[in-house]
């Protein structure tokens, strides 16, 4: 693992890693909310730390020559409770990267790690990746790595839309329109700035997964979420192997880049 993080740092990738929620500095948390605030409204740093501290840890993004954090993911274990069978899942809070390193597939290497993690404490149960888009990027860092997920863009997997309306309930059950599938946490939550990710005509006439993502969640500009979740079993996980060895940047790296350059 360590030659694998050097190898990294010398072809200058940026390197993905989780770190537990004790493991922060105070330093790291101010860094973290630097990158938040730049993309979304309505932020403050005492909001952001509390939130923060209900987490179990985050993802993070370093920089390869630097080691500071240019983007990070926020993790929070839990378990989700179906009709009375309980499923484990981890559930992905804000996610935010800096543009520049937009499409890198750092963030889901680390995540890769961690599924493993996971999978390997419960190994004959699937295990739940739970997640709520109020952004394209973060509905196609799904639909773009997952293997079985839900909503999808071509109506599969409808086994697992009970396990996210489950979600809904038991932890949003006060902002969850069960008949539009939508979390909306009103006129005080944190949107997208309005030149973060806008969803071009173009975008849509040629990614089919943003055209679902913005049906499915047309307001998404004025912060309402779309709830998501990912399925893993060990099938998954092999196929993950393959394609992280054949693959160094997403498949959702041409519109990043577009976008990027948009803001430029």
């Amino acid at each position: 693992m360590l030659e694998l993080k050097l190898l990294r740092q010398l072809r200058q990738e940026p390197i993905g890693e989780y770190q537990p929620i004790a493991d922060f500095t105070s330093h790291e948390i101010e860094v973290m909310y630097s990158i938040y605030e730049k993309y979304y409204e309505n932020t403050q740093l005492k909001i952001f730390s509390s939130d923060f501290a209900k987490k179990s840890g985050a993802f993070l993004i370093r920089h390869p020559k630097t080691n500071e954090i240019v983007g990070f993911s926020t993790v929070m274990d839990c378990e989700i409770n179906v009709n009375g069978k309980i499923h484990h899942a981890f559930f992905s809070g804000d996610t935010v990267i800096e543009k520049e390193f937009w499409g890198n597939r750092a963030l889901q290497r680390a995540m890769y790690r961690y599924l493993i993690q996971k999978k390997l404490k419960h190994p004959t149960e699937a295990v739940y990746w739970m997640l709520i888009s109020k952004g394209f990027k973060t509905y196609l860092l799904l639909a773009n790595n997952y293997f079985s997920y839900f909503p999808h863009y071509n109506n599969k997997n409808q086994h697992l839309a009970p396990i996210v309306d489950a979600y809904c309930r038991q932890y949003f059950d006060k902002y969850y329109d069960a008949d539009k599938g939508i979390l909306n946490f009103g006129n005080d939550y944190q949107p997208l700035k309005g030149d973060v990710a806008p969803i071009t005509q173009d975008m849509l006439n040629r990614n089919a997964k943003i055209r679902f993502f913005e049906q499915c969640n047309p307001d998404w500009a004025y912060g309402t979420e779309l709830p998501c979740i990912g399925e893993i079993t060990w099938r998954d996980i092999g196929r993950y192997v393959q394609r992280f060895l054949s693959k160094t940047t997403s498949t959702g790296k041409i519109d990043a880049v577009l976008a990027a350059k948009r803001q430029a």
